[in-house]
């Protein structure tokens, strides 16, 4: 529908004003003074409009006035397009005003193009208010994810440090240690395929299922096998686990691999000694895995040390190329640097390492450090 004050009898106009009239977007031009000089079909059915003599922009949407961010106004006089949302009869409009630029370099109109995007809006915020709640979901998560992990333990005959740092809100690293009996404590440290929920289940499944009375690491590693495999998980599913049990009277550490591809080490004065042993990762990968058993001393002053591969392979070849690395060899070694601040000294020189190159922490980040006494006389540590 075109004012009466404006016609054209060109028949390339008449095209164009075709193609407008076939949009299902509103579409109106509007001159300098606010006046309507044009509407096309969806516009005209969509508003009722039977005619156009004298109707200014804001009296076709209901208004008295100019609307107080009028876009129109800023696109002819600005020479630039304008953008907004307008609601308009409880519908919500996205709103964009182009200025048409005349043969002789002047714009006396401006081209405005209405889409109705309640739907999209009304998605826009269902999507939003499932975000927030996922999200309070997440935390909530989190929260108990954080308390699986060792808290408030107190063991007369060794003391212990980890640190944990997920790089997500949940993490697929897992490191735990406990009382099993008067002479027993067990050692173990995790980390399952992929990062957030389905990452946290897995942690979940490895602390519940775990057995904790089991004195044999080897045979404790191949029950958990067993129950994974009944559990449905799918092929791309799988722990790593390396699991210890420190015997405090003889001071023997006896353990096993399921696939922890990250060496634990032993660091004394004397030297190193790597618990290196292959193995198959919890999965269902195979239908029976082997595992067995090894053994070594773990005295008073020397210092156990776990981590999982987060720490190294962003900056490393090999996650086992960290125990290589001198610097944190020597802060292990030193007893007179508490278990906390060694490894956060540890963390430190790692996250250096990582902005040296540019990289942010990708992965989840655990390590832990236990060190038998010579006397009773310990406290946990987190």
């Amino acid at each position: 529908m075109f004012s009466p004050y404006f016609s054209s009898e060109n028949s390339s106009f008449k095209f164009i004003l075709d193609i407008l009239d076939g949009m299902h977007d509103w579409v109106r031009v509007v001159d300098r003074d606010n006046s309507v000089i044009f509407i096309n079909r969806s516009m005209e059915e969509g508003l009722s409009v039977e005619d156009l003599s004298g109707k200014k922009c804001y009296e076709l949407l209901g208004k008295n006035f100019p609307c107080e961010n009028c876009i129109t106004r800023k696109a002819v006089f600005e020479g630039k397009t304008q953008k907004k949302e307008e609601i308009y009869n409880n519908r919500i409009f996205s709103v964009m005003s182009s200025p048409i630029v005349a043969d002789d370099g002047n714009i006396y109109y401006a081209v405005e193009v209405l889409r109705d995007i309640t739907k999209e809006k009304e998605l826009e915020n269902r999507l939003l208010n499932q975000n927030i709640k996922l999200q309070h979901d997440l935390n909530m998560a989190r929260q108990l994810q954080m308390q699986l992990l060792p808290r408030n333990i107190q063991f007369p005959q060794l003391d212990f440090a980890y640190l944990y740092h997920p790089c997500a809100e949940l993490s697929g690293d897992m490191f735990n240690i406990f009382q099993i009996d008067s002479e027993h404590i067990g050692i173990y440290i995790a980390d399952v395929s992929g990062h957030g929920v389905s990452a946290s289940m897995l942690t979940v499944f490895l602390i519940s299922v775990l057995n904790k009375k089991i004195l044999s690491p080897s045979r404790a590693l191949h029950r958990l096998f067993k129950q994974f495999n009944t559990s449905g998980f799918d092929k791309n599913s799988y722990i790593t686990v390396f699991y210890a049990i420190y015997n405090t009277k003889t001071h023997m550490l006896r353990y096993s691999n399921a696939g922890h591809n990250c060496i634990p080490i032993i660091c004394s004065k004397n030297g190193i000694k790597k618990l290196f042993m292959p193995g198959t990762p919890v999965s269902n990968w195979m239908d029976n895995p082997r595992y067995y058993d090894e053994s070594v001393r773990l005295l008073p002053g020397e210092r156990f040390f776990l981590y999982t591969d987060g720490l190294a392979d962003q900056w490393m070849e090999e996650p086992g190329d960290i125990i290589e690395d001198t610097n944190i060899i020597n802060i292990i070694k030193d007893n007179s640097i508490d278990l906390n601040i060694a490894l956060n000294l540890i963390a430190r020189y790692v996250y250096k390492q990582l902005d040296t190159i540019g990289a942010k922490q990708r992965d989840d980040v655990t390590m832990a450090l236990i060190q038998p006494l010579q006397n009773e006389e310990s406290t946990s540590k987190k």
